[in-house]
């Protein structure tokens, strides 16, 4: 279920503005149908695990991961630009 879209004429939107300021339509956020507790958990995992990994990893790994990465976005650049 989407939010409906504003409309693009000025008059249009200008008629929506003061019906939503005086109350008698609702500018509301679609529901997302995900639970909010289930994504503050899921964001809490996504922030720990890229330390946890980055600590794990030796030296030797990360320059080679940090190596690749960097040859990835040189080569993309070359290809666009040909």
């Amino acid at each position: 279920m989407n939010k409906p879209k504003r409309p693009r004429d000025p008059n249009q939107l200008a008629k929506l503005i003061v019906d939503i300021a005086t109350g008698e339509t609702q500018d509301e956020k679609p529901d997302t149908g995900k639970d909010p507790a289930a994504v503050a958990l899921g964001r809490k995992g996504g922030l720990k695990g890229g330390a946890a990994r980055a600590k794990k990893l030796t030296a030797e790994e990360r320059s080679k991961i940090a190596k690749n990465a960097a040859k990835a976005r040189w080569s993309k650049n070359d290809k666009s630009s040909s």
